[in-house]
């Protein structure tokens, strides 16, 4: 079962962003510092609040197995670019334990029909090159709209 989650879902969806974290500092170690401080911890508060987002939990015998942070995204037109509003996947994460058993697939099922229900036109998510979730996301329809290169200096 997905759900809204709420407030004593925090301990829990923190460990979970925790697992999104480590990958991101091993994928990516000059770019995301290393620890989980209690900032990035504070942070799931505002999708528990509620107004331009929202964090979502898939449950299974009060097992919370993952979760999903969803921005609420409306942008006024601009000079270069059309007004536009879409709701925008900020962190996903499916506990490692269980894995390859539908829970991602339940919680995009669960953003798509929120988005659906608010009228947006479409769900935008952000993954890096080094993420095997790739794969997963252009299983379930996502495709490549925009990319972002870079030319190290460094090395």
């Amino acid at each position: 079962m997905v759900r809204f989650a709420k407030t004593e879902d925090a301990e829990r969806i923190n460990e979970l962003r925790r697992q999104v974290n480590e990958l991101h500092v091993s994928g990516r170690p000059r770019h995301f510092k290393a620890g989980f401080n209690q900032e990035l911890q504070d942070h799931v508060y505002l999708y528990l609040a509620g107004g331009n987002g929202y964090a979502a939990v898939e449950e299974e015998d009060g097992q919370v197995r993952g979760m999903v942070l969803v921005d609420y995204i409306d942008r006024p037109e601009s000079p270069y670019r059309y007004a536009e509003r879409f709701a925008h996947i900020a962190e996903i994460c499916v506990d490692e334990q269980y894995r390859r058993q539908g829970i991602g697939q339940r919680l995009l099922d669960f953003v798509k029909a929120d988005a659906k229900e608010k009228g947006f036109s479409r769900i935008e998510l952000d993954v890096w090159a080094f993420n095997d979730a790739l794969a997963f996301y252009e299983a379930e329809g996502y495709t490549v709209f925009r990319r972002y290169m870079e030319l190290n200096l460094d090395s």
